[in-house]
């Protein structure tokens, strides 16, 4: 079976049955992990993983680690900074924060999964005061079946509270229409001199062929200016057209200011590529 029909089996699942699943397969590397004493404290189980790659503790840190030092190096985070994460998820990042922000920094985060957010705040929110973590039922056929759409999610903070805001494989995993919903809501909540990190699945005229027929990651179905690997699960993973992006972006008053290729779309990862999803920095205009 070649992965294209794995990941078409795997969304025909419901929801919970995909969490079930996951929990089921990893169980025995879990409880080998539990045995040995290969755990730690801020790290969920590799079951319970659901976004991501189901890394073990050293490993997941690591990745943590890792997209701590881009934002450190793309948008200049700083350790007073108050930072927004949507899409919180299991903490990965956050992990990476409780190190670098000191007491007079901020950390907001909200995920659509409650598990995630259960997690967190009974891990790292438990033990850093300064971080807070949000459950927000919202819907989304990948996660979840809540009835609260995310284009009508209005976000729970005082306009221009953020210094930075960032999000990792979040808008790999919307609609179109929630994409451009958040851009706007990111616009009120942003300070006038701050700034946004985000990945994205970004392809223009001469790659959009490849990401169409690519072999085991691929978007077949051509919409307006982006494109989906899957009709039935449409927030299973989404591919932006660059200039669709950049109008998008001017829509909401947001304006472009770097991408950096990411190795997806190339056969393998090289000196030159630091992540595997297209990343892009943007500020308001």
């Amino acid at each position: 079976m070649n992965k294209e029909y794995l990941r078409n089996l795997w969304y025909k699942l419901p929801t919970n049955q995909r969490f079930l699943v996951r929990r089921i397969y990893y169980f025995p590397i879990d409880l080998f992990d539990t045995l040995t004493g290969n755990k730690h404290k801020y790290v969920p189980s590799r079951g319970n993983i659901y976004t991501g790659s189901p890394a073990g503790a050293n490993d997941y840190i690591k990745q943590g680690e890792h997209q701590l030092k881009l934002l450190a190096n793309e948008i200049n985070l700083n350790p007073n900074d108050y930072i927004l994460d949507i899409g919180s998820g299991l903490g990965r990042t956050a992990i990476a924060l409780t190190s670098y922000l000191n007491t007079d920094a901020k950390y907001e985060g909200f995920d659509v999964v409650k598990q995630g957010v259960d997690w967190c705040n009974s891990n790292l929110g438990k033990d850093y005061s300064n971080f807070n973590f949000t459950y927000i039922p919202l819907f989304n056929d990948l996660y979840n079946k809540s009835t609260l759409q995310a284009d009508e999610f209005i976000f729970p903070y005082k306009q221009q509270y953020f210094d930075k805001i960032f999000s990792f494989s979040v808008f790999t995993h919307m609609r179109i229409n929630e994409i451009q919903h958040y851009f706007k809501e990111i616009n009120k909540v942003l300070k006038s001199d701050g700034l946004i990190f985000s990945t994205f699945f970004l392809y223009d005229n001469n790659t959009e062929d490849y990401i169409s027929k690519k072999d085991g990651f691929n978007f077949p179905i051509k919409k307006d200016g982006y494109r989906i690997m899957n009709e039935k699960v449409q927030s299973g993973n989404i591919a932006i057209h660059i200039e669709k992006l950049k109008e998008m972006l001017l829509d909401e008053g947001l304006t472009l200011v770097k991408v950096i290729d990411g190795f997806w779309k190339g056969k393998s990862k090289t000196k030159k590529t630091i992540e595997y999803q297209d990343i892009a920095i943007f500020k308001k205009q």
